[in-house]
This record gives C-alpha cells, structure tokens and sequence, in this order.
C-alpha cells in the first residue's frame, strides 16, 4: 500500500511540477567539439512567462529573451537579437528535450533543474598576467547612430605608438571575438602590444557592454561604429593619429575597406579572409566546399547550389520583405513538398518551421550582404593592404577572394597591395588538417603564431 501511495505521490508531484517552469533550468549545447554552457531563469506574472538568459563562457549575463510560451508541455522561447529559438517537450523525466535553431541550423538542447558542467578546454595562446602594457577599458559614442560602444584598449608605455582597430566577423561577437572558448582577437591584442602596438577592440552592436539594435542593422551600419572607434582614437593622448590602421576579420573584411574608402586619414588596413567577390557568389562557393568536406556528393551540392541561387535572386531583389517572403515561402514549401517530417506536421508548426528560415534571410543585415560588391569599395581604398587567407578556409576560399581583392586595389590604382595565403590554416587562421568548421573547437592553437609575426612586422613597416 505504500508504495502505490508512493507512486501517486511521484504522479502527483510530476503534474504539479509540469505546470511550474519558474525559476532556473539549465541546458548544454555541444557544436563543433565545443559545449556551450545556458542558464535560464523563467518567471510568471498571472499567465504571462518571461525569462532571461545567461552564456557565462560569452560573459552574457540577465539577457531578456524576447518572448517565452509554455503550453501543453511544450515550452518555446526565443531572442530575437541572435536569431535564435528553442522549442522542447516535458517528458517523463522532468526535464525538456528540444531543439535549438539559429539561422536555418538546429541543435538538440535538453533542459534540466541541474547545473551542468562544461568539460575544460586547453587554449594555451590565452593571455595571461601579468602584463608589460596598459589596459584600459573604454566607452565611447557612435553619434550618427547614438549607440554607446564598450571595448578594451591596450597600449604601450609609451609615447606616439601606431594603432589598430579590431573588426569581427559575422554574428554579434564579443570584444574578444570568444569563439569555441578561443579568444582570438584578445590573443592577437596582446601580441602586438607587447611589439609597440596599440590594440582597440570592442564589443559589437547589442553585445557586452555595447548598446544599439544589431536586428535592424547592416554591415554598412557597422561600419560607422568602427568611424566612430577611429574619431576616439584620435583624441586619445600617446596615440600617432596618423598611425591608424583596421584589422579585420571575414566580415570585418568588408567593413574596413568601406571605412578606408570614406576616411583618407586611415594609415593602413590587414585583411583576414576578407571577401573579394560578391556575397551571394561567396555563399554558394562556401556552402559547396562546406557540403563537399562533409562527404555530400555532386548531385546533392548541385540541388543545393540551384535552390540557394533561387532563394538569392528572390533576396536580392527589390521586393518588399512582405513580396519576398510570399515568394520564399513558396520556394520552401516546393523543396518540402516530399518531406513526410514536414508535411506531418499542423499548418501553424509548418509556418513556423518555415519562418524559422525564411526570417533571417529578410533581415537587413543578409540582404545588404548578399548584395554587397566588394569591388565598389575596395577600388576606392588607398591606403596599404595586407591581405592574407589559410589555404583552408572553406568559408572564405582563398583563390577567389585573394584575388578578387586583388584585382579591385590595383583596378583602382592601389599599388600598395601585399598578398599572402598560408598552407594548411583554415578560416580562423588555426592550423589544421580539413579546413572543417568542425575542428575549430577541437583545435587548440587560437591563432598561428606565424600570421602574427606577419602582420606585426608589415604594421611596423606601415609605421616608419
């Protein structure tokens, strides 16, 4: 008798637990080799759930997230900053299995009342102290856009040093560019302040301590940020104002030649697996070496190729977003027609699946970037480039985007182009053996010691 007690006590417990989510649940999520730690605190006023977020390893503390639903045990969450949702079931075992989507990918995440552990990772570049340089960390105003940026600057204990801004790539990073627990652009800050070099770097749009709206945003709007990053550099004392130069990195690679094109004062520019052809031809040659290196074959890269091209026409146009997502939805549901997972599921499920990846390719930032034409700007760039590129990357082929940068300088006149592609680095400048995103957490090394001689030596040759 008292075990049947017990186990209605067990059943009992379990309905009234289902109907409460307040509070702390945890989840990991495991991408490339890398876990990634979130907490999540929901609360309820009357029947209304909000909820907050926190990624400790991204330093991303009481985030709100944009809308939380909890019905019929199935618990829906998103951020609509990062693109990102999550759609999980309570099961039996009082926790939440679901998957985790951003931008068109999708990841099991369960969810639990236990705090997890991330298993420790060895990244032997990371800085540590004590430090033979200044640090301070800085605030300062993009005023076209009234956003207030937030980085840190290392510098020199001296006077009249040539500076660099950092640019990170795409996705709204940190000023450390924190990627699979790598840190590179705080690894690469520290390198060339210990040679003389002043290192600012921020945190992005909506990120950090960084204010603004990264949703309503494009790379072009990014940029002013990073003119904004410049006008603060010149008015900082021990700074050589005609010593300053832009780094940046994959899309970083597009935003500094867009500044250097507008602002004759900038000194020098280091492309890292920047673009040199335009975006939607860079995305189709990325996601055909992507798929190739995960063993897809050529059928299949062909299918996708034909379907990505017209989903890219339909983007790039100049319809309405509520035009091209009509038409967008009509592409999908064609790709879908012979998908039984997809049909079985209600019409409201299918709209969301749908919006899930429609959405984030009517977002101005992919819109203006699939559209972009390096060339326009790259031409107008008058300053000295250092290109460089891994012979790996497969997200930013070398032969291509090299060359294309190439051309555009000296089509424009630029003579003060040096170019450089490293055997066997891949798109993070890790050395490695495929190239694969997929080795990017595994790997150890966060930045090739080689590239950072490289670009330290040609910074202070820049400088003399």
């Amino acid at each position: 008798m008292k075990k049947i007690l017990f186990i209605i006590a067990l059943l009992f417990t379990s309905m009234l637990f289902s109907q409460d989510i307040t509070g702390k649940w945890y989840g990991k999520l495991s991408i490339m080799g890398s876990e990634l730690l979130f907490e999540l605190n929901f609360d309820k006023k009357e029947t209304l759930y909000t909820g907050t977020m926190d990624i400790p390893q991204q330093n991303a503390i009481g985030i709100p997230l944009s809308s939380v639903t909890f019905e019929d045990k199935t618990l829906v969450f998103k951020f609509d900053q990062a693109k990102f949702s999550y759609s999980g079931k309570f099961n039996d075992t009082l926790e939440f299995d679901g998957i985790f989507s951003q931008n068109g990918q999708n990841f099991p995440l369960k969810l639990t009342r236990t705090k997890t552990a991330v298993k420790k990772i060895n990244r032997p570049q990371e800085p540590k102290a004590p430090f033979p340089y200044e640090i301070d960390d800085v605030v300062f105003e993009n005023v076209k856009a009234n956003v207030s940026l937030a980085g840190t600057f290392t510098y020199p204990k001296k006077e009249n040093y040539p500076t660099v801004v950092l640019i990170s790539g795409s996705g709204q990073q940190d000023r450390n560019s924190e990627i699979f627990g790598h840190k590179p652009f705080w690894v690469i800050a520290d390198y060339l302040t210990r040679n003389g070099i002043g290192v600012l770097r921020i945190d992005d749009r909506g990120v950090g301590q960084s204010g603004g709206d990264p949703t309503t945003s494009t790379s072009y709007d990014f940029a002013t940020d990073i003119e904004a990053a410049v006008t603060y550099l010149k008015n900082r004392k021990g700074v050589n104002a005609k010593k300053i130069g832009l780094i940046g990195h994959s899309e970083g690679g597009i935003i500094a030649p867009i500044v250097a094109s507008k602002d004759k004062s900038i000194s020098f520019i280091v492309l890292l697996a920047g673009p040199g052809i335009p975006g939607d031809e860079l995305l189709l040659e990325q996601t055909y070496l992507i798929g190739k290196s995960s063993g897809m074959d050529e059928t299949a890269l062909e299918d996708i190729k034909k379907f990505n091209k017209s989903v890219y026409t339909i983007v790039k146009s100049n319809k309405t977003a509520i035009e091209a997502q009509k038409e967008l939805e009509t592409v999908f549901n064609t790709m879908y027609s012979d998908n039984s997972e997809f049909n079985n599921l209600n019409e409201n499920d299918r709209k969301e699946a749908l919006n899930q990846q429609i959405e984030p390719l009517l977002s101005p930032w992919f819109r203006y970037f699939i559209s972009y034409e390096p060339a326009v700007f790259l031409q107008k760039v008058k300053c000295p480039v250092l290109v460089l590129n891994g012979e790996k990357d497969l997200q930013v082929p070398p032969k291509t985007n090299m060359t294309g940068i190439k051309n555009s300088l000296e089509k424009g006149g630029n003579k003060k182009v040096t170019v450089k592609e490293y055997p066997n680095l891949n798109h993070l400048f890790q050395e490695s053996e495929t190239g694969s995103v997929d080795e990017y957490g595994t790997i150890e090394q966060t930045f090739s010691p080689i590239v950072l001689t490289d670009i330290k030596d040609w910074i202070l040759l820049q400088a003399k």
